[in-house]
């Protein structure tokens, strides 16, 4: 049974305790061991299920409701622990759409969100390119502004729900300023004429995820989100919300692995006693309690702050971080506790192996967080010294 202790954290009100206590119960009874072999299939079935039970309600903003990063995080831990694709479907809902919800006019609201939220169109968030991921400046991807229409030509990779997805946010390059300044985001339906699924891309952990091409696909103007330009300001006020999401994953995935290793210790006998008899046992036990914990804390913290209004691009790499290496971490020691068992395939702590490395890379590497956060303190240095 995971430690639930942190609810009790002031970071929280008691609709978030609540929230939780629901889901968890939810999720164990719906979505706890379903690993189907067709991928796409079973993420298809995990939207429809977290729309229908009204779980997907909590990824959009809309109809007068803020995103409340607080639910949104305890939502991925919970799904992660019982189910890292039913994390992965509730989280592609929410980045695929999260730029409509902070920049989209009225009409694209309506049009996408509520869909998005009853589990009937998928979403998907494409920014990354084969020669452009961390560094958005590099994007090659461009939309060039035809009457009432742009017309974009490039490619995207990496893109999480790609080829499944209804739709598409789109990042691509219309030249208002060198570098990321000059970055658009659109809406791209899936049907559009021009818009191609180059490849699907297989990975440790199976989930749609493909590469994209344009050719010549003529999109209306008002499927531009923001204004011309503010792409890079677009993508990086969706990442913020979502990043700390990404933390709260992993802690998902981190307790999980706990929870196994403890009942493994508790049961296995070795030597005339049990594992977790073994003080090396205990001591890998404690180190792998604490550094969930002090996960938590950054992830919350961050989570916390942005539901308070604050900006939180230093506390939201902070949290992806440590939370993600953390994980790698704990995971590991609970596939080295498990011995043989640990790396039998689709054992939990195997499975949990292969989904927390990615965790590690997407929406920004740990090297790229380390960047974020020397870069954050350095100007803050500079605007208290002036």
């Amino acid at each position: 049974m995971a430690d639930k202790t942190y609810l009790a954290w002031p970071f929280f009100d008691p609709r978030h305790a609540a929230l939780e206590q629901e889901l968890d119960a939810w999720a164990a009874q719906n979505v706890a061991g379903m690993h189907g072999k067709d991928v796409d299939e079973t993420c298809r079935a995990l939207v429809r299920m977290l729309g229908e039970a009204g779980w997907l309600r909590h990824a959009i903003a809309g109809g007068g409701n803020a995103i409340d990063t607080r639910a949104i995080c305890l939502i991925r831990e919970t799904l992660a622990r019982h189910n890292g694709l039913a994390d992965f479907a509730f989280a592609m809902q929410g980045l695929g759409s999260g730029a409509i919800s902070l920049f989209g006019s009225d009409a694209s609201k309506e049009r996408y969100l509520p869909r998005v939220a009853r589990g009937e169109a998928i979403a998907a968030f494409a920014l990354s390119e084969p020669a452009a991921g961390s560094d958005v400046a590099a994007m090659q991807c461009a939309a060039r502004a035809d009457g009432d229409s742009y017309v974009l030509d490039g490619e995207k990779t990496w893109i999480s729900n790609g080829g499944i997805a209804d739709f598409y946010v789109v990042f691509a390059r219309t030249g208002e300023a060198p570098g990321a300044r000059g970055i658009s985001a659109f809406i791209v339906d899936a049907d559009t004429p021009g818009f191609h699924i180059a490849e699907r891309i297989d990975v440790i952990a199976p989930h749609p995820l493909a590469r994209l091409r344009f050719d010549g696909c003529r999109i209306p103007a008002g499927q531009r989100l923001g204004d011309a330009g503010q792409g890079f300001k677009v993508a990086m006020a969706t990442l913020d919300v979502f990043r700390t999401s990404v933390a709260a994953a992993a802690l998902g995935f981190a307790r999980r692995a706990l929870d196994e290793a403890m009942r493994h210790a508790s049961s296995r006998k070795m030597f005339g006693q049990v594992l977790s008899d073994f003080q090396l046992t205990q001591a890998r036990l404690a180190q792998m309690a604490t550094h969930i914990d002090s996960s938590a804390l950054l992830t919350y913290r961050a989570a916390w702050q942005r539901d308070q209004g604050r900006k939180v691009t230093k506390e939201a790499a902070m949290a992806k971080m440590a939370a993600t290496e953390t994980a790698q971490q704990v995971i590991d020691a609970a596939v080295q506790m498990f011995g043989g068992l640990g790396v039998v395939s689709e054992h939990p702590v195997e499975r949990l192996y292969r989904e927390i490395r990615a965790l590690r890379i997407y929406e920004g590497a740990t090297e790229v967080q380390q960047l974020i956060i020397a870069r954050e303190l350095l100007r803050e240095q500079e605007q208290e010294g002036t």
